[in-house]
C-alpha cells in the first residue's frame, strides 16, 4: 500500500511539473532575458490564461528587436487575437524597414487583417511581378480580328493595400483598354507593324486607379489574326435578307392563290347559276304554251335563229382558225 501511494505521488507530482511549466514557460523567459526582451514570468502566464501562445510573442520580440523595429507584447497580442498572422507582420516589417519602404505597424496589421499577404506584398513592392493577361479577342475598322496577349508589370501600392482592387481588375481593366485601341485602328495592319501603340494607349488610361497595384509597363507579347468578322456578319446578313425575301415571296404566291382559288370559286358560282337558269328555260316555254303566249310557229322560229347564229359562229371560227395558219 505504501508503494503505490509513493507511486501515486509521483506521478501526481510529475502531473504537477508538466503544468507548472505550461503556464511558467521558464525555458523561454530565459531566452528572453538573454536576447534582451524584458517580459516577465506573470505576463506569460497571463499570455497563457488569455490563450496567446508566449513563444510566438516573444520570438516575435525578439526578431523585431533584433531588426531594430520598436514593437510592444501588447500589440501583438492583440493582433494575434484578431485572428492575423503575427510572424508574416513582423517579416513585413522587418522586409520594408531594410527597402526603405515606408510601413507602420498600424498599416501592416491593417493589411494581413484584411485578408492580404503583408510580406508578399511588400515583395513585390520591392520586386515588381509580372502578371500574363488571357488572350483578349478585338476586332479592327476593317472587321479582321485580332487576338492580343499582354504582360503587365505591377508593383505593390502599400497605401492602397487596404481597399483597393486587386488583379483581377487589373486584367479586366487592361482587356478593355486593349479591345478599345484594337477597335480604334482603321486596319488591323496597323496593329500588327506597330503593337506598342496598344501599350502607350491603354498606360494612358491610367488603369491602375484604386487599385492595389501600380502599373510599369505593358508589353504586347502576341498578337494573332483571328477570324474576318466583317465578311461573317455580311455574309449572315446576306442569308437573312435572302431569307426574308423567300419569305416575302412565298407571301405573294399564297396569296396569289388564295385570290385564284376566289376566282374559281366564283366562276363555278356564276357557271352554277347559268346551268340553273337553263335549266328555267325548258319550263318558261313550257307555260308560254300552255298559256299561248308562245306559238308553234315562233318556237320553230326561235329554233332558226339559235341554228343560225350557232353556224355563223362555227364559219368565224373557221376563219380565225384559217388567218392564223396563214400568219404561221
Amino acid at each position: 500500500m505504501e508503494a503505490l501511494a509513493i507511486i501515486a505521488l509521483i506521478a501526481a507530482g510529475f502531473v504537477l511539473l508538466l503544468i507548472f511549466l505550461y503556464y511558467v514557460p521558464v525555458g523561454l523567459w530565459v531566452t528572453a532575458i538573454f536576447s534582451g526582451v524584458r517580459v516577465s514570468l506573470l505576463d506569460m502566464i497571463a499570455m497563457r490564461i488569455r490563450k496567446v501562445p508566449p513563444k510566438i510573442v516573444v520570438n516575435s520580440l525578439i526578431t523585431a528587436q533584433k531588426a531594430g523595429l520598436s514593437v510592444v507584447s501588447q500589440e501583438i497580442e492583440t493582433h494575434y487575437l484578431a485572428g492575423g498572422n503575427v510572424p508574416s507582420v513582423i517579416k513585413a516589417l522587418i522586409s520594408a524597414d531594410k527597402a526603405n519602404i515606408s510601413l507602420s505597424w498600424k498599416q501592416a496589421t491593417a493589411i494581413d487583417l484584411a485578408g492580404r499577404e503583408v510580406f508578399e506584398a511588400v515583395q513585390i513592392s520591392v520586386n515588381p511581378k509580372v502578371i500574363t493577361t488571357p488572350k483578349v479577342s478585338a476586332v479592327a475598322a476593317d472587321g479582321i480580328q485580332l487576338k492580343a496577349e499582354a504582360r503587365v508589370t505591377v508593383r505593390a501600392n502599400i497605401q492602397q493595400l487596404v481597399g483597393g482592387a486587386g488583379e483581377d481588375t487589373i486584367l479586366a481593366r487592361v482587356g478593355e483598354g486593349i479591345v478599345t485601341s484594337i477597335g480604334s485602328a482603321n486596319n488591323h495592319k496597323e496593329v500588327l507593324e506597330n503593337p506598342d501603340k496598344i501599350s502607350k494607349l491603354v498606360l494612358q488610361r491610367g488603369l491602375d486607379s484604386g487599385t492595389a497595384f501600380e502599373i510599369l509597363s505593358i508589353d504586347i507579347a502576341d498578337v494573332d489574326v483571328g477570324k474576318n468578322i466583317g465578311a461573317i456578319l455580311q455574309t449572315d446578313q446576306a442569308e437573312a435578307d435572302l431569307k426574308v425575301a423567300k419569305a416575302k415571296a412565298e407571301e405573294r404566291r399564297a396569296m396569289a392563290v388564295a385570290v385564284e382559288q376566289e376566282m374559281k370559286a366564283k366562276s363555278q358560282e356564276m357557271r352554277a347559276k347559268v346551268i340553273e337558269a337553263e335549266a328555267e328555260v325548258p319550263m318558261a316555254m313550257a307555260e308560254a304554251f300552255r298559256s299561248g303566249n308562245l306559238g308553234v310557229m315562233d318556237y320553230y322560229k326561235m329554233q332558226n335563229i339559235k341554228a343560225d347564229t350557232s353556224m355563223r359562229d362555227s364559219i368565224s371560227k373557221e376563219e380565225d382558225d384559217d388567218d392564223d395558219t396563214k400568219d404561221k
